[in-house]
């Protein structure tokens, strides 16, 4: 279905929500540890492709999760 969000994106916004708390640099920090400790490859795989396509939705800390995964 075109246009649908990608079950990683609304994973990782929920991630993102539980940790606004923080200071952006630690948030950001944080989702990318649980993502790399508890997230398939396959699901950070299409996350990273997500983020390619131009992370629509997407949560900015969501995003600098990303860059620092990579």
């Amino acid at each position: 279905m075109a246009g649908a969000v990608p079950p990683e994106s609304r994973m990782a916004n929920d991630i993102a929500a539980n940790h606004v708390h923080l200071p952006s640099e630690v948030a950001a920090e944080a989702i990318a540890g649980h993502m790399g400790r508890f997230w398939d490859p396959r699901m950070r795989n299409r996350l990273y492709e997500f983020v390619d396509a131009g992370a629509d939705g997407l949560d900015p800390l969501v995003v600098a999760a990303v860059r620092l995964m990579r």
